[in-house]
């Protein structure tokens, strides 16, 4: 079984490579498993030359990769690099990052919102026991930002046990999105 990637804080550069919209959307798509940039560039509606450059600098910076062994002649495949990306501290972030990021983090919020609202459109045409599956909980606590900085860690560690790389997943496994926030309210 193929371990956890190694934690990783993005440096400035990446993450500008990695905010441009048409980059997060072949991302995404490339999420759901390797495509060229052809198939990319049809299901995004964009042209191949513009995938195949957008590919290739998320590919300088780390975030996709070739996969070789799905090639057939010229045809170039690529996939996700898997990664446990974490992000700079906002107090380490500059004026120009932070726009960035809150940028990207918005635009993952409702990409994020959508997928849930298409679960629950679909849920019941799901086999098994999958439409039970669902984990949902909401609460709230008192915590200093210290002690929130370490349930943030211990869920990453707990996560991190959990992780699997599809050629590692059981035949009844499906791909499962994982989301995790804890903020202090905006409220008090």
């Amino acid at each position: 079984m193929t371990s956890a990637p190694p934690p990783e804080e993005l440096d400035p550069d990446a993450l500008k490579a990695v905010t441009h919209p048409l980059r997060r959307r072949i991302l995404g798509v490339l999420s759901a498993g390797p495509a060229t940039a052809t198939k990319l560039a049809k299901e995004l509606g964009e042209n191949t030359g513009a995938t195949s450059y957008h590919l290739r600098e998320l590919a300088r910076f780390g975030f996709v990769e070739d996969a070789p062994e799905l090639a057939r002649g010229k045809e170039r495949w690529w996939r996700t690099r898997p990664r446990d990306i974490r992000w700079p501290r906002r107090s380490s972030q500059s004026a120009e990052s932070r726009v960035l990021f809150d940028d990207m983090q918005r635009q993952g919020f409702e990409d994020d919102l959508e997928k849930l609202n298409r679960f629950a459109d679909k849920r019941d045409e799901l086999p098994g026991d999958w439409p039970d599956a669902l984990l949902f909980a909401r609460g709230a606590t008192w915590l200093t930002a210290e002690e929130l900085q370490q349930l943030r860690h211990d869920y990453m560690e707990l996560f991190r046990r959990y992780w699997r790389t599809e050629e590692d997943r059981s035949p009844e496994a499906r791909r499962v999105l994982v989301r995790w926030l804890a903020f202090p309210d905006p409220g008090e």
